[in-house]
């Protein structure tokens, strides 16, 4: 049954946890990655997109099915990423008011690998800004949400800022080196301002790792649409901070190719942006 988002308001301000919307997309997300993912993982032939990433079996099944129980749930539009570009910028320009937004497996290559950190991201987003967000980890279980002002949540619990760091210099941070310009890259190879660094390789789950304080920073060179849209919101409302290598606000620039300069706490956060800001 379609949930009405105008009189249904997200559930009453009220209630602080998570919402008839976020919880009706949770299940479905858990179905699909039941029938459709973790059934396939390690066990599914893979082949090269145009881009060079890779796509399976298990991401054409993922999507399919998300749409339909997402527009079961909310019957608007649906821009997924294995979709061709013309497609999707096509929804996208006609999608404006409301769509939904997916990633049906982020991390596929993780996926291929038997490495298990990837995810399914879902986003609701009305007039150019994500509105709802579920990111889910069928490995761990674990559950990231975000109802814009209504806070974020992990596993229906509120998250609450937690970051262990409050210095950069001692800071934990994600950084995708693949995708910064050579000058950044080797700054930060030769002379990190941090004390250590990983990288995973599926973007929705480290926007939510930084969200729940198991990152102190991120970086990463750009992003598609689905690999931002819920995740940037589950940051925001934990009460991170983003914004790009070019602009202030994360929302300016190209929606297609977006970079990510982020942090849990704002002391590390402005350090990490200047320390950016000046070696790129």
């Amino acid at each position: 049954m379609s949930h009405d988002l105008k009189t249904d308001n997200y559930n009453s301000a009220e209630n602080h946890g998570m919402g008839a919307m976020l919880k009706a997309i949770s299940a479905a997300m858990k179905l699909v990655a039941e029938k459709e993912v973790m059934p396939r993982y390690m066990r599914v032939a893979h082949q090269h997109k145009y881009d060079g990433s890779l796509c399976t079996e298990a991401d054409i099944a993922a999507q399919e099915a998300l749409i339909h129980r997402l527009q079961a749930i909310h019957n608007v539009p649906v821009l997924g990423e294995e979709m061709e570009a013309a497609e999707q910028e096509n929804l996208w320009g006609n999608g404006k008011q409301e769509l939904w937004c997916i990633d049906p497996i982020d991390g596929t290559s993780n996926f291929v690998h038997g490495l298990p950190y990837f995810a399914i991201s879902v986003a609701l987003i009305r007039e150019g800004k994500s509105v709802l967000g579920v990111v889910y980890d069928p490995v761990a279980k674990e559950v990231f949400a975000a109802e814009r002002g209504r806070g974020a949540f992990l596993n229906g619990e509120k998250l609450h800022k937690q970051s262990v760091s409050k210095e950069l210099s001692a800071s934990l941070a994600n950084v995708d080196l693949k995708r910064l310009n050579a000058r950044l890259a080797t700054a930060i190879a030769s002379n990190p301002p941090y004390a250590s660094q990983r990288n995973f390789g599926a973007s929705t789950l480290d926007w939510c790792y930084t969200a729940a304080g198991r990152y102190d920073a991120y970086l990463h060179g750009g992003q598609k649409l689905w690999d931002y849209a819920a995740g940037s919101l589950i940051l925001e409302e934990a009460g991170g901070h983003v914004c790009s290598l070019q602009h202030d606000d994360f929302n300016e620039g190209n929606i297609w190719q977006r970079s990510v300069i982020a942090a849990l706490d704002i002391n590390v956060y402005k350090a990490w942006k200047d320390w950016i800001r000046a070696h790129q």
